[in-house]
């Protein structure tokens, strides 16, 4: 019920009410009638979303479309369990996890180029996206690492039909986006091309201060693919993308009484290619052959504004070649086997590594599907992962399905996720002389400690070399059991009760105090970790025009160290004014910095095909979360630690003209103008926004 309080006394919650009450009053009621939606992440293979055996969350392109969003975070925000994470660029947070534990894919393949763990969301525009596919848990039995709390597969539009598109988009902020999107397919081929540019001049919260919150940047996407059918069992694909940002950096590293300004840019490539055979052997067996390969690049460069004279410049590059055979043998209606086999290359080159470093990793995968009865489904699967620093892992799944009757579906799953130590947290060799620290990764770690040694720069080691060892990858056993029930065709609800429990977390630890007084850190196994929690979302069509859907998370997410140590009484606070000293209870600590614990999501949908109208309005409520620790225990217990809750509401309206071929749209982000200019950045205020397409479309068939 404390969800309901927050609601209840929070002044957004009126205006929504009142645009939701007018929403209702306008529009007259007539039946509908929906289909059956196609996923393919859950199996690796096309599958009805119905008959899938565990959490699945399907955004289609038309829902897409209809929000008006241009990058993949503006669609991955409004969805139940999902918490935008802005930590070293925009990540996204699943069932409690960070955005490091979720592997991110376009069209089945992995996109690269994390920093610091986290996969910036807005590399990825959406306007040639057919689905986004989310599968919540451990999914490491079919992806491997970083697919410990799940994947986001982002597929794109195949070329099935004649078409040609443009877009265009204007903004608050200058904010801008012009869009090309064409394809053609004949008997044997067909092709398509996607092109985006997008940008914007940026925002200031801070307009005293030399730069602004966000600076300017433009970046630049385009997108192909080539389908051949050589015969109705063997068809080719080839598939590539190209992205390229620039962006502006201005700031001061100087004080009030000596300010030093700096200038510079800063850009971002990445590059993916894609061909893949598809080979039907027979009416039972179906193989593919995949080859990908992606590259990901950083450069920047900054000068003092007074002499020119370089500050800083960095370089970041990673390689990666994977290529892999996977096999589909329908043994009968009733058994399914999945086999694949693969093997991939990653090196990494940086300023701040010494060399290049690689990396390489041997697997093998394989699923079962056995379908006893209408009524049963039910999945087995596991992945054999070698690798050659952190050794090797076997990562087993189990799901199943049982369907009551035609109205309710009860499920669940629990399988093993597992995430490799990174580059970073081996290899990095930094140091900040002017914040005054050094990072080592856990390989460099006993060489560069030896040196300093030798050279008399080391005061005292505070944890050995020895006692670190060899750093073992972060694991999680995942459990998830829920419901489907649908009562009618107008109205669905899921409901999903999940616990992760992450073993062998690798944090940053002061390792060494240098004579100077600087610290050195490195990277150790550490923390068990758990979180658990609630997911319900529902949807009601509530006529021929009308639909309306919410959805809910409660979570909870903590350290198990630390509650035991609470239990031991060995935690304290200091009290900032009376200066007083006590123990933390277990009511005081609230888990892990960055997790709300009550989340909210409502929309409600007015479509008229008849008249090519549609409109929306989104309300998104984010609970109270930490930032960080602020009394020195390094938990969460403060009041002062918390970001506030808050809500978000969005609205869009769109209109067809001239037989479908012209789409105007118009909209609000942020329509209640919520900012948080100390604590949540990302949020630039109200923005409105309007858009035209254009599209000329000729319907082919086979």
């Amino acid at each position: 019920m404390q969800l309901f309080r927050i609601i209840m006394n929070n002044k957004s919650f009126y205006l929504l009410s009142y645009f939701i009450f007018i929403s209702f009053s306008v529009f007259a009621q007539k039946d509908s009638v929906q289909l059956e939606e196609i996923v393919v992440t859950a199996t690796r293979s096309e599958r009805m979303l119905a008959a899938l055996n565990m959490p699945v969350l399907l955004i289609t392109q038309k829902q897409i479309q209809q929000i008006g969003a241009l990058r993949l975070g503006q669609v991955l925000q409004e969805q139940t369990g999902l918490a935008i994470v802005n930590d070293h660029g925009q990540g996204i947070q699943m069932q409690g996890l960070a955005p490091e534990y979720t592997l991110i894919l376009i069209d089945g393949e992995p996109l690269i180029g994390r920093t610091a763990g986290t996969l910036e969301l807005s590399r990825l525009a959406v306007g040639n996206i057919k689905q986004i596919e989310i599968i919540k848990g451990a999914t490491s039995s079919l992806y491997g690492s970083e697919a410990l709390g799940g994947v986001i597969n982002i597929i794109t539009e195949n070329p099935k039909q004649q078409k040609i598109s443009f877009s265009s988009r204007y903004g608050t902020n200058q904010t801008s986006d012009f869009g090309l999107n064409a394809s053609v397919q004949n008997k044997k081929w067909g092709g398509s091309i996607f092109m985006n540019r997008y940008g914007s001049l940026g925002y200031d919260f801070t307009p005293e201060s030399f730069g602004k919150t966000v600076e300017p940047f433009s970046n630049y996407t385009f997108q192909s693919k080539i389908q051949y059918e050589f015969s109705p069992k063997i068809k080719l694909g080839i598939s590539g993308r190209y992205f390229f940002e620039n962006q502006e950096s201005n700031f001061d590293v100087g004080n009030s009484q000596n300010p030093a300004f700096v200038t510079g840019k800063s850009s971002i490539k990445d590059f993916n290619f894609n061909p893949s055979v598809t080979w039907r052997i027979s009416d039972k067996w179906k193989s593919y052959i995949r080859l990908y390969q992606s590259v990901y690049e950083t450069k920047s460069k900054l000068n003092y504004i007074s002499d020119n004279k370089e500050f800083d410049k960095t370089f970041f590059k990673q390689h990666f070649l994977r290529p892999e055979l996977q096999t589909e043998y329908f043994i009968s209606e009733k058994h399914i086997l999945t086999l694949g086999i693969g093997n991939t290359w990653e090196t990494v080159e940086a300023t701040r590594y010494e060399g290049k470093k690689p990396f390489q990793t041997q697997y093998a995968y394989t699923q079962y599907e056995f379908l006893p009865t209408k009524k049963w489904n039910i999945t087995f699967g596991s992945r054999f992962d070698n690798h050659t620093v952190y050794g090797s892992q076997l990562s087993p799944k189990a799901s199943l399905q049982y369907d009551i009757n035609k109205y309710i579906a009860l499920r669940g799953s629990a399988g093993r996720g597992f995430k490799a130590p990174d580059f970073r947290q081996l290899y990095l060799n930094f140091t900040n002389n002017v914040a005054g620290y050094s990072v080592f990764g856990s390989e460099e770690l006993p060489s560069l400690l030896q040196n300093l040694q030798a050279q008399n720069q080391i005061a005292e080691i505070l944890l050995a070399p020895t006692e670190i060892g060899k750093l073992k990858a972060e694991t999680s056993t995942s459990y998830n059991i829920g419901a489907k029930i649908k009562p009618s065709a107008k109205w669905t609800l899921n409901i999903n009760l999940f616990r992760n429990e992450l073993k062998n977390m690798i944090e940053s630890q002061i390792v060494a105090i240098r004579t100077t007084g600087q610290s050195i850190f490195s990277y150790r196994n550490l923390n068990n970790i758990f979180t658990q929690g609630l997911e319900t979302d529902m949807s009601f069509q509530l006529n021929q025009y009308i639909q309306i859907a919410g959805g809910y998370q409660f979570l909870e997410a903590k350290d198990r160290e630390v509650l035991d140590k609470i239990e031991k009484g060995e935690i304290f606070k200091r009290d900032a004014h009376t200066f007083a000293t006590t123990r933390v209870t277990k009511n005081e600590y609230g888990g892990l910095f960055g997790r709300s614990k009550h989340m909210f999501n409502f929309k409600i949908l007015y479509e008229n095909t008849q008249k090519g109208i549609t409109a929306n309005l989104r309300a998104v409520y984010r609970g109270k979360y930490g930032l960080g620790d602020r009394n020195g225990n390094l938990i969460l217990d403060e009041t002062n630690e918390y970001v506030v809750d808050y809500w978000t509401l969005h609205g869009t309206v769109s209109k067809d003209f001239w037989k479908k071929r012209l789409k105007g749209q118009v909209g609000v982000d942020n329509l209640l103008n919520y900012r948080d200019i100390q604590n949540i950045l990302s949020l630039a205020g109200r923005l409105y926004w309007a858009s035209i397409q254009w599209q000329i479309q000729k319907n082919t068939t086979k």
